[in-house]
């Protein structure tokens, strides 16, 4: 008999360290283990909760999220635990409990998961897992807890982020543990996808042992690696994205897909629910959060475990049902564009309008935007309404004694392969050029991206931060331009930085640090063409890749629109080149939210789309995307 529970698809959730967890469980060492502690319920009796159409879906949540959602925590309390309706006698045998992560997390015993056993063996044919329903597929999946050592080598097959970090050696724990069950791994191949910022995943071909029958079978794990230690992800693109690719590899008729975090519980509870729900809103147009956990809970207990995780779901279902899918193959594009451009002329844009119009959904947050909004820092801001997020503004170090001098407008805005790739900055104002180069000299950025004049329509637009010729000096920071050089619509200019206050510790106390200064933006509206800023781009990856890939500081003059235009294109080819797809709308929605009015104008998000097919009409093989 072999391991029925060995699955296509192995969707891991969380990091295999143990001290990982959501904001809500409090976790408690004991003398051998660990245990899960959830926050006490509010004895309120059964409540019943209907489903809600999809119509009714955004009016549905903003009722609910009123009063720092008090009606999500008052739903999410009403849930049905799912202990009472089981029993864990398996599990709970003194034989298994070293092969449980949490002793308070264990699989019901009609609806575990049961292996084959070993050497006949009455337990070894117990596994800390739990079918699970999809939303009409019996069994759709498994949850499972994230493995312990003891258990990866009695158990069968699960791949861990061992695997990704150690390289061979995780590989080879795995082959181990498969033998063990009449299995071999064979052409392991680790490959990137999404950004390594968000996911990766793993191909493994599984090979039946020589004294087997089974042909070898293609086991895909994918890991979706941006969910944030505590809390939720700050928003559900990316999730969106994961699921897309995991239904894309995941074979019709296929066996159950295994997923799993840490417990099996918490973010694989609300990975599955999210599934089911995006399934139900296209077979009937509305959903019912509530009663699939609770039927889910019923399977394995705890199933979704904090009121976050279950607003979360909400969420993501929001996100899909006003945006819906917006990513392109990249043969797809021009027929995309036509579509956008309408066919009645070529001047209307309708479609694009409607798009763009779109981004104005993402609301402005100006609730987290206190630090930026204290009437010392106003006066920091060249345009009051483009100011950083508290979450993700830049902090300076605080000079002794001056309050308010760990500000300045800029944000950090996360890149396609690495978070906090990209600083977003204004131009400098004569008093916060001190405050531009020491930010260049604490987050050790060797790359600054200008892409403005300092004087525009005679307005000033930015303060020249840097010397003509020789050197100047602000606060403690001494800069000496050693070149300058115009290649095409681009100044290339280099300057030595000197950090001049002696320092407690030994650290570097010169820096090379190289400004392109783009020529190629006009006073009105956009560049005529996308060549310049392809060039541009990959100049600046390539200085990037010489230096180390600290951050990138990027600044127009208010630091938003052409700033964000810059900053979207670097994400969208980069993704073009990894995987041969791309989501204009997801990728400026996603700046928008790290910070106000990122790609500002209508002409703005056509030229990303318009230097996107020049960079495909470039490099016309589609196969050097992939």
């Amino acid at each position: 008999m072999c391991c029925t529970w060995v699955n296509p698809e192995d969707v891991m959730l969380s990091d295999i360290s143990l001290s990982q967890g959501d904001k809500y469980w409090m976790i408690r060492l004991t003398r051998e283990q660990q245990r899960v502690m959830l926050l006490s319920r509010s004895p309120s009796g059964p409540k019943k909760y209907f489903p809600i159409p999809v119509a009714h879906l955004e009016e549905e949540i903003r009722v609910r999220s009123a009063d720092d959602c008090k009606r999500f925590r008052e739903e999410f309390n009403s849930l049905p635990s799912g202990h009472i309706q089981g029993t864990f006698e398996l599990a709970n045998k003194e034989e298994n409990r070293e092969k449980n992560r949490y002793p308070n997390i264990l699989p019901n015993d009609h609806s575990r998961v049961i292996l084959s056993q070993v050497d006949g063996a009455p337990c070894s044919d117990y596994i800390n897992a739990s079918y699970i329903d999809g939303y009409k597929e019996k069994n759709k999946f498994i949850a499972a807890q994230g493995k312990l050592l003891a258990v990866l080598f009695k158990t069968g097959f699960c791949l861990s982020k061992l695997s990704l970090s150690r390289g061979h050696t995780g590989v080879s724990r795995i082959s181990q543990s498969l033998a063990i069950r009449g299995w071999r791994s064979i052409d392991p191949e680790c490959q990137h996808v999404l950004g390594a910022a968000q996911t990766c995943y793993v191909h493994t071909c599984l090979s039946q042992l020589p004294d087997g029958c089974k042909a070898p079978r293609l086991v895909s794990q994918l890991h979706f690696t941006s969910w944030p230690d505590f809390g939720v992800p700050f928003t559900p693109i990316g999730m969106l994205k994961f699921l897309k690719k995991v239904k894309a590899l995941n074979p019709a008729h296929a066996g159950p897909i295994v997923v799993h975090c840490s417990a099996g519980v918490g973010r694989t509870g609300t990975f599955i629910v999210i599934d089911a729900m995006m399934d139900m809103m296209h077979a009937e147009h509305k959903v019912d959060v509530f009663d699939f956990v609770s039927r889910i809970r019923n399977q394995r207990p705890q199933m979704v475990q904090t009121d976050m995780q279950y607003t979360f779901i909400y969420q993501a279902l929001l996100e899909y049902y006003l945006y819906g899918d917006t990513e392109l193959d990249v043969s797809s594009l021009e027929n995309h564009l036509q579509t956008l451009h309408g066919t009645s002329t070529h001047f209307d844009k309708i479609g694009l309008e409607e798009e763009f119009r779109k981004l104005t959904n993402v609301r402005i947050m100006k609730e987290d935007m206190r630090t930026g909004n204290l009437p010392a820092n106003m006066k920091k801001a060249r345009v009051i309404q483009i100011i950083p997020y508290d979450f993700n503004r830049v902090i300076l170090s605080m000079k002794r004694g001056q309050e308010y001098t760990d500000y300045i407008n800029a944000s950090f805005i996360d890149g396609y392969r690495q978070k906090d790739y990209f600083i977003a900055t204004q131009g400098p104002l004569a008093h916060t050029v001190e405050d531009f180069w020491r930010m260049v000299w604490e987050w050790k950025c060797h790359t600054v991206v200008m892409l403005t004049e300092v004087q525009e329509r005679e307005q000033d637009k930015c303060y020249q931060y840097w010397p003509t010729e020789g050197s100047v000096t602000h606060g403690e920071i001494t800069i000496e331009i050693k070149s300058d050089t115009l290649s095409e619509a681009i100044s290339i200019r280099d300057f030595l930085v000197t950090f001049n206050q002696p320092l407690a510790r030994q650290e570097e106390q010169t820096r090379l640090v190289r400004q392109f200064h783009f020529h190629g933006w006009p006073e009105i509206g956009i560049p005529a063409e996308g060549k310049g800023m392809l060039d541009l781009i990959a100049a600046v990856q390539k200085q990037q890749q010489q230096t180390g890939n600290h951050p990138i500081t990027v600044h127009c003059s208010a630091g938003a629109g052409r700033t964000g235009t810059f900053i979207a294109l670097s994400n969208i080819l980069e993704r073009v080149k990894a995987e041969g797809l791309l989501d204009v709308f997801q990728a400026v929605k996603s700046l928008r939210l790290q910070r106000p009015h990122m790609v500002q104008t209508l002409e703005q998000y056509e030229f990303c789309y318009k230097v996107v097919q020049d960079f495909i009409d470039i490099f016309s093989d589609y196969a050097n995307f992939k």
